[in-house]
C-alpha cells in the first residue's frame, strides 16, 4: 500500500515517494472510474477527476486511503492508514530519530509535537507531508 509505494533502501525524495502514492490511488480511480470513488469517498467530483487526469491535488493520507481501501482486495481505509503511520514508527525507530529532528531536518512547517500528532494520526497530514516525513526517515535507515 502507501507504506511500500517505493522499495525500502531506494532513497525515495518526497516528490517521488508522494508521485508513487498518487500512482496508486491513480490505479484505483483508473480501475473503477469517477462515479464509484466519489460515491464511495469523502472526495468530491472535480478532485477525483483531477486525480483521473494525473493531476497530483493535496489529498490528506486518510484521503488517499479511502481510495485505496476501494480495491477488493484492499484493506479498509483505517488499516491502511495505519499501516503507513507504523511503517514511519518502526523506521524511526531504526533509524534512531525523534520527532524534533525530523522537524528541524525535513523542510516540513511543523515542530515536533506536530510530526508526532500527524504520525499518530491525530493531525491530518497531507500526502506531500507524509512523503517528506517518510523520506527522511527511510534515508536514514
Amino acid at each position: 500500500m502507501l507504506y511500500d509505494a517505493v522499495e525500502i533502501g531506494d532513497a525515495a525524495s518526497p516528490s517521488a515517494l508522494r508521485a508513487a502514492y498518487f500512482q496508486e490511488v491513480a490505479a484505483v480511480v483508473a480501475e473503477l472510474g469517477v462515479d464509484t470513488v466519489v460515491g464511495g469517498t469523502g472526495l468530491d467530483r472535480a478532485t477525483v477527476a483531477a486525480i483521473e487526469s494525473g493531476e497530483t491535488p493535496e489529498l490528506t493520507l486518510e484521503e488517499a486511503a479511502e481510495v485505496l481501501a476501494l480495491d477488493d482486495d484492499a484493506p479498509d481505509a483505517d488499516a491502511i492508514a495505519w499501516e503507513a503511520r507504523d511503517h514511519v514508527l518502526m523506521g524511526m525507530t531504526a533509524a534512531v530519530v525523534d520527532v524534533d529532528t525530523v522537524a528541524r531536518e525535513a523542510g516540513l512547517d511543523l515542530d515536533g509535537k506536530e510530526i508526532q500528532q500527524a504520525i499518530e494520526g491525530r493531525l491530518p497530514t497531507t500526502l506531500a507531508q507524509f512523503a517528506a516525513i517518510q523520506a527522511y526517515i527511510d534515508a536514514r535507515r
